[in-house]
């Protein structure tokens, strides 16, 4: 049995899956962050290309990748499938551990698999810069590059906490020629009422969004990008399981369970909603596949939020979707998996968990440091701390299950988390661990629907 699988670049998929054609209910539509009502196509057209928009609505089942997006792709995918075998004789299990390794992507993360797509979508409609947010800075990097390969500029505001924990991911942005800044800024409205507020901010997604869409929609020429939460962005990551099962199929194997961490959804739809098909539709070999979404405790939306109406930002700018929330003013604590740090839920990944296809799990940030330790021992890599929950869940679903096949996403690498594993290795990270009464006050103000 090979250590990797791997597929050629012919096999690149040539289309994005949309999993809207296989589910049998409808996702609530999107809400005008004004008036209520369902948002149209007009709504959205200030912030994104409507053929961006197209795909955020249809059932078609798949959608052409674009050959220039397929021809950027070639630059790193297909990526390999990896047994982990080091790590089952590490935890003494016999069950079959593979990850599928996003991490070997210019960038270091699957963030790129929809960043080209996008930029390039926006390439075609005439838009020539775009705004964004960032976490930990996987998704503020490849938007950054994506920009520069169609041609493109690129402003990011990065989650403050973030800018200051991981200065590296910044001068990656600043390589591929993006501008980058600390969010909370002075420089959006909405940066300035959250400073007046909070004047001492470590940020948040929610914020960074609220920026990043007010300098969109100010604008003639800019557009906005977002990495993960909307449908057009899973659909794009989709190529990342439509690999996996086909290098599994080459050594006739099934997945028993798929994993993936989540922050807004975008690295786990991409493994599992192309294994989900067959789930869904109750035929194929994967019909009876658990899919495990793994989060912070510090960030607990599917295990902990509310099933309901929010906003995608803290100010209130953006469509209100219908999603597991902790509250749009939810202010995370600076866990270092910043690309968790997110108060809602891609609206996909919320209904197939509300309809019960996916189970949700939540770990504390010391234990998926020791679990990103064993990894890079035994397997050589150091994992995203965003990863490391996966590998976390996947360890503890190995201990207590027999001869199963268990594949997750490695989401990212961790080279540019070198900080944060010094202060885990000189004991200086902390759990943190999210009131009841804290998470009542932010839930006590959703909006009103």
């Amino acid at each position: 049995m090979s250590k990797k699988i791997l597929l050629k670049e012919e096999e690149i998929p040539e289309n994005f899956y949309n999993i809207q054609a296989d589910m049998p209910f409808d996702l609530e539509p999107p809400l005008h962050p004004g008036t209520k009502q369902p948002a149209g196509p007009q709504d959205l057209q200030k912030l994104f290309p409507m053929e961006l928009i197209k795909q955020e609505v249809t059932k078609e089942r798949y959608i052409k990748i674009p050959e220039e997006v397929r021809d950027a792709y070639r630059i790193y995918r297909p990526t390999p499938l990896v047994r982990a075998e080091r790590l089952e004789k590490a935890i003494g299990t016999t069950c079959k551990i593979y990850f599928k390794n996003e991490s070997v992507s210019p960038v270091g993360s699957h963030k790129l698999n929809t960043a080209l797509a996008q930029a390039y979508y926006n390439m075609k409609e005439g838009i020539t810069s775009l705004t964004t947010e960032t976490g930990a800075g996987q998704w503020g990097s490849a938007l950054s590059f994506a920009c520069k390969v169609f041609n493109m500029k690129c402003k990011v505001y990065m989650v403050k906490c973030s800018y200051e924990q991981k200065p590296m991911r910044k001068s990656v942005m600043h390589l591929f020629g993006a501008e980058v800044i600390p969010s909370p800024s002075n420089q959006t409205d909405a940066g300035r009422k959250i400073l007046k507020e909070f004047p001492d901010s470590s940020g948040s997604l929610g914020i960074a969004i609220s920026e990043a869409v007010e300098e969109a929609v100010k604008s003639t020429d800019k557009h906005y990008a977002l990495g993960s939460v909307l449908n057009h962005v899973l659909l794009h990551q989709t190529i990342i399981g439509q690999e996996a099962i086909r290098q599994l199929e080459k050594e006739n194997l099934k997945a028993d369970i798929i994993i993936g961490c989540v922050g807004g959804g975008s690295n786990f739809a991409g493994l599992a909603f192309p294994f989900l098909r067959d789930k869904l539709t109750k035929t194929g070999k994967h019909k009876n596949t658990r899919f495990i979404a793994v989060e912070p405790t510090a960030c607990p939306s599917l295990t902990k939020g509310k099933y309901a109406y929010d906003f995608g930002d803290t100010i209130g700018l953006t469509p209100l979707l219908k999603m597991y929330t902790l509250g749009s003013n939810f202010m995370p604590s600076s866990i270092h998996a910043g690309g968790l740090r997110y108060h809602g839920m891609a609206p996909l990944i919320c209904k197939l968990h509300e309809k019960g296809f996916i189970e949700a799990q939540a770990f504390n940030q010391l234990e998926t440091f020791e679990a990103a330790k064993l990894f890079a021992e035994t397997e050589g890599i150091i994992p995203a701390a965003e990863s490391s929950h996966a590998i976390k869940a996947a360890i503890e679903e190995a201990k207590k299950n027999k001869d199963k096949v268990i594949v997750f996403n490695l989401s990212g690498h961790g080279f540019l988390d070198l900080s944060s594993y010094d202060a885990y290795l000189q004991g200086k990270l902390k759990d943190s661990t999210l009131s009841e009464e804290d998470l009542k006050k932010s839930l006590d103000r959703l909006p009103k629907i």
